[in-house]
């Protein structure tokens, strides 16, 4: 197949269920494929990491919302989109950015750890209850769904009271990121206007009544003029959405692979767990691509114009045969490292510490406490390529 016939079988449901057959082809064209459709495949690691680095490489903003969506503003979310730090270049994105990162920090990540594990013990509680006498248990519903949410709720300072609610409300504002039928946006735009309205009046409270979490920080930084409202509030949004669907993938697709392959199976309960995230991260990334604006340059040999689409495709570059010895192989103990899932240079994923965190927290505690977890019947998956998951992933724990 030529890379046009690849594409198009990537956007099957066949393909998307998985696209790693034909990420393999698309790396025998080569490390840069020209579509010829002014559209750049890049699936090579090294190309890939070069892309998401150089700052010539642009992601589509406010601008191209205006290029390309004339009617974009009658759109909440494309609204709050636009003030979104995934959707934004310097110089704002670096001042929206660094002062997220400041209330982002590694000590308030670190401190985590313990809620994390609490909230991870409570959940497996009641997974081990209702499974104990064999009954099927729903991971995704009752585990990794609930697990990311709670956490990032934590992290932010929403209420316990108000928890419950945000995992359809968050799952429903995701489908922005895969947005391939317009007649999904009247939900998506529903959600974000529930998320901002509930955001507004809890910022209002915390004014009132300041604590210590991260919303309250950057009401600090909104209050003297650093960060506006709507930058605030707008990114609040994206941080939830951002930080529940990453991590919900990453530990339904780490546990999928471990029921489906003994050798993965033996590595969850004796590799190190921030080595076994990697290798879930890299065997089967929760994001499959992103995509940059290019600017006149050459990349891989293939030339690069303003005009030019230039798609990363992130999981193919996690198997890319040039960086990874047997790509195609779950190995924790693989020295050749480091998935590109969460992104790299200006745009790495503000979240990754916190979802690779919450990983090596929860995997080990799973494995330990359900040593005779076994799957089910057939998980249901996503049917989307962007976040890369499932729906539905039913397991036995006894």
């Amino acid at each position: 197949m030529n890379a046009i016939e690849i594409l198009a079988t990537l956007s099957t449901p066949q393909g998307r269920a998985d696209p790693y057959p034909l990420y393999a082809a698309l790396h025998e064209l080569g490390e840069v494929i020209d579509t010829g459709t002014n559209q750049a495949l890049v699936v090579g690691y090294d190309a890939i990491n070069l892309v998401l680095r150089d700052p010539g490489y642009r992601v589509s903003d406010e601008a191209n919302f205006d290029q390309n969506f004339p009617d974009w503003k009658a759109n909440p979310v494309f609204v709050q989109g636009a003030d979104w730090i995934l959707n934004l270049n310097a110089p704002r994105h670096f001042r929206i950015r660094s002062l997220m990162a400041r209330a982002f920090t590694p000590r308030r990540i670190a401190g985590l750890e313990p809620a994390i594990a609490k909230m991870t013990d409570d959940l497996l509680d009641g997974i081990g209850d209702r499974g104990a006498d064999g009954s099927v248990i729903e991971f995704m519903r009752d585990f990794a769904h609930l697990l990311p949410v709670t956490v990032i709720c934590e992290l932010i300072g929403i209420p316990d009271s108000d928890r419950q609610e945000f995992r359809s409300v968050a799952r429903d504002l995701a489908a922005v990121f895969e947005l391939d039928d317009i007649e999904t946006l009247p939900s998506i735009n529903a959600a974000a206007t529930e998320l901002l309205g509930y955001f507004a009046d809890l910022a209002a409270k915390r004014r009132a009544e300041p604590r210590d979490d991260l919303l309250s920080d950057l009401l600090a930084l909104s209050d003297n003029g650093r960060l506006t409202d709507a930058e605030l509030l707008h990114n609040l949004t994206f941080l939830l959405v951002a930080g529940f669907e990453t991590t919900t993938n990453l530990l339904g697709n780490g546990l999928r692979i471990v029921l489906t392959d003994p050798c993965a199976n033996v590595a969850a309960r004796s590799a190190p767990p921030s080595a076994f995230v990697d290798e879930v991260l890299r065997y089967d990334s929760p994001v499959q691509l992103t995509s940059r604006i290019g600017y006149d340059t050459k990349l891989g040999g293939v030339p690069i114009t303003p005009e030019s689409s230039v798609v990363t495709l992130l999981g193919a570059g996690n198997r890319d045969p040039r960086r990874f010895t047997n790509p195609d192989r779950f190995n924790p103990s693989r020295t050749d490292a480091g998935p590109l899932s969460f992104g790299g240079g200006a745009h790495y994923c503000i979240g990754a510490a916190l979802a690779r965190l919450e990983g090596a927290v929860a995997f080990p505690r799973l494995f330990e406490r359900f040593p005779k977890i076994a799957a089910a019947d057939e998980p249901t998956r996503r049917d989307t390529l962007v976040l890369r998951g499932f729906d539905a992933l039913p397991i036995t724990i006894a």
